[in-house]
Protein backbone atom coordinates (compact mmCIF):
# COMPACT_ATOMS: atom_id res chain seq x y z
CA UNK A 1 0.00 0.00 0.00
CA UNK A 2 2.78 2.38 1.00
CA UNK A 3 4.71 1.50 -2.15
CA UNK A 4 1.67 2.19 -4.34
CA UNK A 5 1.08 5.53 -2.62
CA UNK A 6 4.72 6.50 -3.03
CA UNK A 7 4.58 5.61 -6.72
CA UNK A 8 1.45 7.75 -7.14
CA UNK A 9 3.11 10.69 -5.40
CA UNK A 10 6.18 10.35 -7.59
CA UNK A 11 3.98 10.18 -10.71
CA UNK A 12 2.07 13.32 -9.71
CA UNK A 13 5.34 15.11 -9.02
CA UNK A 14 6.65 14.15 -12.44
CA UNK A 15 3.42 15.39 -14.10
CA UNK A 16 3.65 18.69 -12.21
CA UNK A 17 7.30 19.08 -13.11
CA UNK A 18 6.49 18.38 -16.76
CA UNK A 19 3.69 20.96 -16.71
CA UNK A 20 6.03 23.52 -15.19
CA UNK A 21 8.65 22.75 -17.83
CA UNK A 22 6.11 23.15 -20.63
CA UNK A 23 4.91 26.43 -19.11
CA UNK A 24 8.49 27.64 -18.89
CA UNK A 25 9.04 26.71 -22.55
CA UNK A 26 5.91 28.54 -23.71
CA UNK A 27 6.75 32.05 -24.98
CA UNK A 28 5.38 35.11 -23.20
CA UNK A 29 2.42 36.47 -25.16
CA UNK A 30 2.58 40.17 -26.09
CA UNK A 31 -0.51 41.73 -27.66
CA UNK A 32 -0.37 44.61 -30.14
CA UNK A 33 -3.55 46.37 -31.26
CA UNK A 34 -3.18 48.18 -34.58
CA UNK A 35 -5.12 49.84 -37.41
CA UNK A 36 -3.26 48.64 -40.49
CA UNK A 37 -5.50 46.91 -43.04
CA UNK A 38 -4.93 45.60 -46.57
CA UNK A 39 -1.38 45.59 -47.95
CA UNK A 40 -0.09 47.57 -44.97
CA UNK A 41 -1.57 44.99 -42.61
CA UNK A 42 0.10 42.18 -44.52
CA UNK A 43 3.48 43.91 -44.25
CA UNK A 44 2.93 44.48 -40.53
CA UNK A 45 2.08 40.79 -40.01
CA UNK A 46 5.25 39.81 -41.86
CA UNK A 47 7.40 41.98 -39.58
CA UNK A 48 5.73 40.46 -36.53
CA UNK A 49 6.37 36.97 -37.90
CA UNK A 50 10.04 37.84 -38.44
CA UNK A 51 10.36 38.90 -34.80
CA UNK A 52 8.57 35.82 -33.51
CA UNK A 53 10.89 33.55 -35.50
CA UNK A 54 14.01 35.47 -34.46
CA UNK A 55 13.73 34.31 -30.84
CA UNK A 56 11.66 31.94 -28.71
CA UNK A 57 11.06 33.81 -25.45
CA UNK A 58 8.29 36.14 -26.68
CA UNK A 59 5.41 35.86 -29.12
CA UNK A 60 3.78 39.03 -30.44
CA UNK A 61 0.13 38.71 -31.40
CA UNK A 62 -0.86 41.54 -33.77
CA UNK A 63 -4.62 42.24 -33.73
CA UNK A 64 -6.41 44.58 -36.15
CA UNK A 65 -8.91 46.69 -34.16
CA UNK A 66 -10.42 48.91 -36.86
CA UNK A 67 -9.49 52.47 -37.75
CA UNK A 68 -7.52 54.72 -35.42
CA UNK A 69 -10.54 56.11 -33.60
CA UNK A 70 -12.07 52.66 -33.14
CA UNK A 71 -8.81 51.20 -31.88
CA UNK A 72 -8.28 53.99 -29.35
CA UNK A 73 -11.86 53.72 -28.09
CA UNK A 74 -11.49 49.94 -27.74
CA UNK A 75 -8.25 50.34 -25.82
CA UNK A 76 -9.81 52.80 -23.37
CA UNK A 77 -12.66 50.38 -22.66
CA UNK A 78 -10.24 47.47 -22.34
CA UNK A 79 -8.07 49.37 -19.87
CA UNK A 80 -11.05 50.03 -17.62
CA UNK A 81 -11.82 46.30 -17.74
CA UNK A 82 -8.13 45.42 -17.05
CA UNK A 83 -7.91 43.69 -20.45
CA UNK A 84 -5.70 46.16 -22.29
CA UNK A 85 -3.04 45.14 -24.85
CA UNK A 86 0.68 45.60 -24.25
CA UNK A 87 1.09 47.87 -27.28
CA UNK A 88 -1.33 50.25 -28.99
CA UNK A 89 -0.98 52.07 -32.30
CA UNK A 90 -2.37 55.62 -31.94
CA UNK A 91 -2.69 58.25 -34.67
CA UNK A 92 -0.62 61.39 -34.32
CA UNK A 93 -3.50 63.63 -33.24
CA UNK A 94 -4.15 61.30 -30.31
CA UNK A 95 -0.75 62.15 -28.79
CA UNK A 96 -2.05 64.74 -26.32
CA UNK A 97 -4.82 62.36 -25.22
CA UNK A 98 -2.31 59.59 -24.54
CA UNK A 99 0.06 61.96 -22.74
CA UNK A 100 -2.73 63.00 -20.39
CA UNK A 101 -3.40 59.34 -19.50
CA UNK A 102 -0.34 59.13 -17.25
CA UNK A 103 -1.80 56.24 -15.25
CA UNK A 104 -2.23 54.19 -18.41
CA UNK A 105 1.05 54.53 -20.31
CA UNK A 106 4.71 53.63 -19.90
CA UNK A 107 6.77 56.30 -21.72
CA UNK A 108 9.12 54.67 -24.18
CA UNK A 109 12.17 56.49 -22.81
CA UNK A 110 11.49 55.04 -19.35
CA UNK A 111 10.87 51.55 -20.75
CA UNK A 112 14.15 51.61 -22.63
CA UNK A 113 16.07 52.94 -19.62
CA UNK A 114 14.84 49.96 -17.60
CA UNK A 115 15.60 47.36 -20.29
CA UNK A 116 18.96 47.43 -22.04
CA UNK A 117 18.21 46.49 -25.64
CA UNK A 118 20.48 48.96 -27.45
CA UNK A 119 17.65 51.33 -28.41
CA UNK A 120 18.86 54.62 -29.97
CA UNK A 121 16.27 57.41 -29.82
CA UNK A 122 18.66 59.85 -31.51
CA UNK A 123 18.60 57.68 -34.62
CA UNK A 124 15.09 58.89 -35.40
CA UNK A 125 14.62 61.74 -37.87
CA UNK A 126 14.11 64.92 -35.77
CA UNK A 127 10.87 66.05 -37.45
CA UNK A 128 9.42 62.57 -36.83
CA UNK A 129 10.75 62.08 -33.31
CA UNK A 130 9.78 65.60 -32.24
CA UNK A 131 6.09 64.90 -32.64
CA UNK A 132 6.24 62.21 -29.98
CA UNK A 133 8.54 63.76 -27.38
CA UNK A 134 7.84 65.83 -24.28
CA UNK A 135 9.12 69.36 -23.68
CA UNK A 136 12.42 67.88 -22.44
CA UNK A 137 12.96 65.86 -25.62
CA UNK A 138 12.08 62.50 -24.04
CA UNK A 139 10.43 59.99 -26.38
CA UNK A 140 6.95 59.12 -25.14
CA UNK A 141 5.92 56.73 -27.90
CA UNK A 142 7.86 55.17 -30.75
CA UNK A 143 7.26 56.48 -34.28
CA UNK A 144 6.13 53.67 -36.55
CA UNK A 145 4.12 54.59 -39.65
CA UNK A 146 4.87 58.18 -40.60
CA UNK A 147 3.80 60.09 -43.70
CA UNK A 148 3.60 63.68 -44.90
CA UNK A 149 1.62 65.43 -47.65
CA UNK A 150 2.98 65.63 -51.19
CA UNK A 151 1.63 66.86 -54.52
CA UNK A 152 0.79 64.13 -57.04
CA UNK A 153 0.33 65.22 -60.63
CA UNK A 154 -0.70 63.71 -63.96
CA UNK A 155 2.37 63.92 -66.19
CA UNK A 156 0.33 63.10 -69.31
CA UNK A 157 -2.06 66.01 -68.76
CA UNK A 158 0.82 68.32 -67.85
CA UNK A 159 2.50 67.45 -71.16
CA UNK A 160 -0.73 68.05 -73.05
CA UNK A 161 -1.02 71.51 -71.44
CA UNK A 162 2.61 72.34 -72.25
CA UNK A 163 3.72 72.27 -68.61
CA UNK A 164 7.27 70.99 -68.12
CA UNK A 165 7.48 70.84 -64.32
CA UNK A 166 5.21 70.84 -61.27
CA UNK A 167 4.48 74.17 -59.53
CA UNK A 168 6.81 75.34 -56.78
CA UNK A 169 4.59 78.10 -55.36
CA UNK A 170 0.86 78.52 -54.83
CA UNK A 171 0.83 81.29 -57.42
CA UNK A 172 2.36 78.91 -59.97
CA UNK A 173 -0.15 76.22 -58.99
CA UNK A 174 -3.02 78.59 -59.81
CA UNK A 175 -1.46 79.47 -63.17
CA UNK A 176 -0.87 75.81 -63.98
CA UNK A 177 -4.42 74.87 -63.00
CA UNK A 178 -5.75 77.48 -65.44
CA UNK A 179 -3.52 76.20 -68.27
CA UNK A 180 -4.71 72.65 -67.56
CA UNK A 181 -8.34 73.77 -67.69
CA UNK A 182 -7.71 75.63 -70.94
CA UNK A 183 -6.20 72.40 -72.34
CA UNK A 184 -9.43 70.53 -71.60
CA UNK A 185 -8.80 69.07 -68.14
CA UNK A 186 -12.00 69.21 -66.08
CA UNK A 187 -10.33 70.30 -62.82
CA UNK A 188 -6.95 71.70 -61.90
CA UNK A 189 -6.47 70.11 -58.48
CA UNK A 190 -8.19 68.57 -55.49
CA UNK A 191 -7.06 67.82 -51.95
CA UNK A 192 -7.45 64.93 -49.54
CA UNK A 193 -7.29 65.39 -45.76
CA UNK A 194 -7.99 69.12 -46.04
CA UNK A 195 -7.38 70.06 -42.39
CA UNK A 196 -4.11 68.10 -42.15
CA UNK A 197 -2.77 69.36 -45.47
CA UNK A 198 -4.27 72.81 -46.08
CA UNK A 199 -4.22 74.02 -42.45
CA UNK A 200 -1.78 72.03 -40.30
CA UNK A 201 0.91 71.41 -42.89
CA UNK A 202 0.31 74.78 -44.52
CA UNK A 203 1.27 76.27 -41.15
CA UNK A 204 4.45 74.19 -40.78
CA UNK A 205 5.54 74.56 -44.43
CA UNK A 206 5.18 78.35 -44.15
CA UNK A 207 6.71 78.33 -40.63
CA UNK A 208 3.56 79.83 -39.12
CA UNK A 209 2.16 79.04 -35.65
CA UNK A 210 -1.02 76.98 -35.69
CA UNK A 211 -1.67 77.64 -31.99
CA UNK A 212 -0.15 79.44 -29.04
CA UNK A 213 2.20 77.72 -26.56
CA UNK A 214 4.42 76.48 -29.43
CA UNK A 215 1.49 74.63 -30.99
CA UNK A 216 0.67 73.14 -27.60
CA UNK A 217 4.11 71.78 -26.71
CA UNK A 218 4.52 74.24 -23.85
CA UNK A 219 1.26 73.40 -22.12
CA UNK A 220 -2.45 72.70 -22.30
CA UNK A 221 -3.35 76.39 -22.36
CA UNK A 222 -2.81 76.57 -26.12
CA UNK A 223 -5.39 78.33 -28.31
CA UNK A 224 -5.78 78.22 -32.10
CA UNK A 225 -4.37 80.86 -34.45
CA UNK A 226 -5.75 79.61 -37.77
CA UNK A 227 -7.84 82.75 -38.36
CA UNK A 228 -4.71 84.85 -38.86
CA UNK A 229 -3.95 86.50 -42.20
CA UNK A 230 -1.88 83.73 -43.91
CA UNK A 231 -4.62 81.13 -43.35
CA UNK A 232 -7.49 83.44 -44.32
CA UNK A 233 -5.74 84.45 -47.54
CA UNK A 234 -4.83 80.85 -48.39
CA UNK A 235 -8.34 79.46 -47.88
CA UNK A 236 -9.85 82.52 -49.56
CA UNK A 237 -7.68 81.97 -52.64
CA UNK A 238 -8.68 78.29 -52.82
CA UNK A 239 -12.33 79.33 -52.51
CA UNK A 240 -11.97 81.73 -55.43
CA UNK A 241 -10.60 78.87 -57.53
CA UNK A 242 -13.70 76.73 -56.96
CA UNK A 243 -15.75 79.09 -59.17
CA UNK A 244 -14.04 78.02 -62.39
CA UNK A 245 -13.06 74.53 -61.23
CA UNK A 246 -9.39 75.25 -60.84
CA UNK A 247 -9.99 73.59 -57.47
CA UNK A 248 -12.66 70.96 -56.86
CA UNK A 249 -13.52 69.67 -53.41
CA UNK A 250 -13.98 65.92 -53.39
CA UNK A 251 -14.83 65.17 -49.76
CA UNK A 252 -13.03 64.36 -46.54
CA UNK A 253 -10.08 62.07 -45.93
CA UNK A 254 -9.37 59.91 -49.00
CA UNK A 255 -12.66 60.63 -50.82
CA UNK A 256 -11.08 62.84 -53.54
CA UNK A 257 -8.84 60.02 -54.82
CA UNK A 258 -11.23 59.00 -57.68
CA UNK A 259 -11.10 62.56 -59.06
CA UNK A 260 -7.39 62.03 -59.62
CA UNK A 261 -7.54 58.38 -60.74
CA UNK A 262 -10.16 59.24 -63.36
CA UNK A 263 -8.06 62.04 -64.82
CA UNK A 264 -10.71 64.64 -63.97
CA UNK A 265 -8.29 66.52 -61.68
CA UNK A 266 -4.70 66.86 -62.84
CA UNK A 267 -3.20 67.40 -59.37
CA UNK A 268 -3.88 65.89 -55.95
CA UNK A 269 -2.65 66.82 -52.49
CA UNK A 270 -2.44 63.55 -50.59
CA UNK A 271 -0.39 61.60 -48.05
CA UNK A 272 2.93 60.14 -49.12
CA UNK A 273 1.60 56.93 -47.57
CA UNK A 274 -0.74 56.66 -50.59
CA UNK A 275 2.18 56.46 -53.03
CA UNK A 276 1.83 52.72 -53.67
CA UNK A 277 -1.95 52.83 -54.00
CA UNK A 278 -1.82 55.73 -56.46
CA UNK A 279 0.87 54.01 -58.54
CA UNK A 280 -1.28 50.89 -58.73
CA UNK A 281 -4.59 52.60 -59.54
CA UNK A 282 -3.69 55.47 -61.88
CA UNK A 283 -3.77 54.68 -65.61
CA UNK A 284 -1.31 57.46 -66.44
CA UNK A 285 2.24 58.54 -65.63
CA UNK A 286 2.19 59.87 -62.05
CA UNK A 287 4.62 62.50 -60.85
CA UNK A 288 5.32 63.39 -57.22
CA UNK A 289 6.45 66.84 -56.10
CA UNK A 290 6.86 68.80 -52.86
CA UNK A 291 3.97 70.91 -51.67
CA UNK A 292 4.00 74.43 -53.12
CA UNK A 293 4.77 77.29 -50.75
CA UNK A 294 3.12 80.69 -50.42
CA UNK A 295 5.62 83.28 -51.60
CA UNK A 296 3.53 86.04 -50.00
CA UNK A 297 4.35 84.52 -46.60
CA UNK A 298 7.88 83.07 -46.88
CA UNK A 299 10.85 83.14 -49.23
CA UNK A 300 11.32 79.39 -48.94
CA UNK A 301 9.47 76.49 -47.29
CA UNK A 302 10.41 75.26 -43.82
CA UNK A 303 9.67 71.55 -43.27
CA UNK A 304 6.49 69.49 -43.30
CA UNK A 305 4.99 67.62 -40.35
CA UNK A 306 3.94 64.02 -40.14
CA UNK A 307 0.74 62.08 -40.16
CA UNK A 308 0.37 58.41 -39.36
CA UNK A 309 0.81 56.87 -35.94
CA UNK A 310 3.16 55.78 -33.16
CA UNK A 311 3.30 52.87 -30.73
CA UNK A 312 2.35 53.40 -27.09
CA UNK A 313 3.23 50.99 -24.26
CA UNK A 314 0.40 50.45 -21.78
CA UNK A 315 0.63 49.85 -18.06
CA UNK A 316 -0.92 46.97 -16.15
CA UNK A 317 0.91 44.00 -17.67
CA UNK A 318 3.12 41.49 -15.82
CA UNK A 319 6.70 42.70 -15.42
CA UNK A 320 7.90 39.81 -17.58
CA UNK A 321 6.16 41.36 -20.62
CA UNK A 322 8.05 44.64 -20.70
CA UNK A 323 11.46 43.23 -21.60
CA UNK A 324 9.78 41.63 -24.61
CA UNK A 325 7.99 44.85 -25.54
CA UNK A 326 11.31 46.72 -25.41
CA UNK A 327 12.99 44.09 -27.59
CA UNK A 328 10.14 44.16 -30.11
CA UNK A 329 10.14 47.96 -30.40
CA UNK A 330 13.90 47.91 -30.86
CA UNK A 331 13.47 45.25 -33.55
CA UNK A 332 10.98 47.43 -35.45
CA UNK A 333 13.36 50.40 -35.25
CA UNK A 334 16.24 48.58 -36.96
CA UNK A 335 17.24 49.72 -40.47
CA UNK A 336 16.35 46.39 -42.12
CA UNK A 337 12.83 46.35 -40.72
CA UNK A 338 12.28 50.07 -41.32
CA UNK A 339 13.44 49.75 -44.92
CA UNK A 340 11.13 46.79 -45.49
CA UNK A 341 8.19 48.70 -44.01
CA UNK A 342 8.88 51.80 -46.12
CA UNK A 343 9.40 49.90 -49.38
CA UNK A 344 6.16 47.95 -49.07
CA UNK A 345 3.84 50.62 -47.69
CA UNK A 346 4.92 54.08 -48.86
CA UNK A 347 5.44 55.37 -45.32
CA UNK A 348 8.72 57.17 -44.77
CA UNK A 349 11.62 55.48 -42.95
CA UNK A 350 11.61 56.98 -39.46
CA UNK A 351 15.36 56.67 -38.84
CA UNK A 352 18.27 58.20 -40.72
CA UNK A 353 20.04 54.81 -41.02
CA UNK A 354 16.98 53.23 -42.67
CA UNK A 355 16.80 56.15 -45.11
CA UNK A 356 20.47 55.70 -46.01
CA UNK A 357 19.95 51.94 -46.41
CA UNK A 358 17.11 52.53 -48.90
CA UNK A 359 19.34 54.92 -50.83
CA UNK A 360 22.17 52.37 -50.86
CA UNK A 361 19.76 49.70 -52.12
CA UNK A 362 18.79 51.97 -55.02
CA UNK A 363 15.15 52.17 -53.97
CA UNK A 364 14.85 55.91 -54.65
CA UNK A 365 16.54 55.53 -58.03
CA UNK A 366 13.85 53.04 -59.00
CA UNK A 367 11.03 55.07 -57.40
CA UNK A 368 12.20 58.69 -57.14
CA UNK A 369 8.74 59.90 -56.09
CA UNK A 370 9.08 57.98 -52.83
CA UNK A 371 11.91 60.25 -51.69
CA UNK A 372 9.94 63.51 -51.91
CA UNK A 373 8.32 62.99 -48.50
CA UNK A 374 11.54 62.39 -46.60
CA UNK A 375 13.10 65.45 -48.25
CA UNK A 376 10.16 67.58 -47.13
CA UNK A 377 10.41 66.34 -43.55
CA UNK A 378 14.16 66.97 -43.41
CA UNK A 379 14.32 70.15 -45.51
CA UNK A 380 15.28 72.29 -42.48
CA UNK A 381 15.64 71.62 -38.74
CA UNK A 382 12.16 71.85 -37.16
CA UNK A 383 11.14 75.09 -35.48
CA UNK A 384 8.51 75.67 -32.79
CA UNK A 385 6.07 76.11 -35.70
CA UNK A 386 7.07 72.97 -37.59
CA UNK A 387 7.73 70.40 -34.89
CA UNK A 388 4.16 69.14 -34.80
CA UNK A 389 1.03 69.60 -32.70
CA UNK A 390 0.31 68.84 -29.07
CA UNK A 391 -3.37 69.79 -28.83
CA UNK A 392 -6.03 67.93 -26.87
CA UNK A 393 -9.32 66.79 -28.45
CA UNK A 394 -7.71 67.45 -31.81
CA UNK A 395 -9.68 64.76 -33.63
CA UNK A 396 -12.83 66.71 -32.71
CA UNK A 397 -11.15 69.96 -33.74
CA UNK A 398 -10.29 68.50 -37.14
CA UNK A 399 -13.95 67.68 -37.66
CA UNK A 400 -14.83 71.28 -36.80
CA UNK A 401 -12.26 72.62 -39.27
CA UNK A 402 -13.48 70.24 -41.97
CA UNK A 403 -17.08 71.39 -41.56
CA UNK A 404 -16.09 75.06 -41.70
CA UNK A 405 -13.95 74.54 -44.81
CA UNK A 406 -16.85 72.78 -46.49
CA UNK A 407 -18.98 75.86 -45.79
CA UNK A 408 -16.33 77.92 -47.61
CA UNK A 409 -16.15 75.61 -50.65
CA UNK A 410 -19.94 75.64 -50.98
CA UNK A 411 -20.08 79.44 -50.79
CA UNK A 412 -22.02 79.58 -47.51
CA UNK A 413 -19.22 81.36 -45.61
CA UNK A 414 -16.22 83.51 -46.37
CA UNK A 415 -12.79 82.26 -45.37
CA UNK A 416 -12.73 84.81 -42.53
CA UNK A 417 -16.13 83.77 -41.18
CA UNK A 418 -15.32 80.06 -41.36
CA UNK A 419 -11.91 80.28 -39.72
CA UNK A 420 -13.19 82.60 -36.98
CA UNK A 421 -15.87 80.02 -36.24
CA UNK A 422 -13.33 77.17 -36.33
CA UNK A 423 -11.13 79.01 -33.83
CA UNK A 424 -14.03 79.76 -31.49
CA UNK A 425 -15.37 76.22 -31.49
CA UNK A 426 -11.92 74.63 -31.56
CA UNK A 427 -10.79 76.67 -28.55
CA UNK A 428 -13.86 75.44 -26.67
CA UNK A 429 -12.63 71.87 -27.28
CA UNK A 430 -9.14 72.81 -26.08
CA UNK A 431 -10.58 74.38 -22.95
CA UNK A 432 -12.71 71.31 -22.32
CA UNK A 433 -9.62 69.10 -22.58
CA UNK A 434 -7.61 71.42 -20.35
CA UNK A 435 -10.29 71.44 -17.63
CA UNK A 436 -10.62 67.65 -17.74
CA UNK A 437 -6.89 67.11 -17.33
CA UNK A 438 -5.78 69.95 -15.06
Amino acid sequence: MKQALSAAVIALALVAAGAQARAADKPIQITWWHSMAGKNGETLDHLVSEFNHSQSKYHVDAVYKGNYSQSLTSAMAAFRAHKQPDLLQVFEVGTATMMAATNAIVPVYKLMAQHDVGFKPDAFIPSVKGYYTDSNGHMLSMPFNSSTPVLYYNRDEFKQAGLKRPPKTWSELGDDAKKLRDAGVKCGFTTAWQSWIQIENFAAWQNQPLATEDDGFKGMGARLLINKKPFVEHIGRMASWTRNNLFQYGGREDSPMPLFYSGNCAMLFQSSGSFGSIQNNAKFDVGVAPMPYDKRVVDQPQNSIIGGASLWVLQGQPKSHYQGVAEFLNFLAQPKQQAEWSRNTGYVPVTETAYQLLKKQGFYNRKPGAEVAIKELTLHPPTANSKGLRLGNYNQIRNIINAQLEAVWSGQKSARQALDSAVKRGNAELEKFQNANS
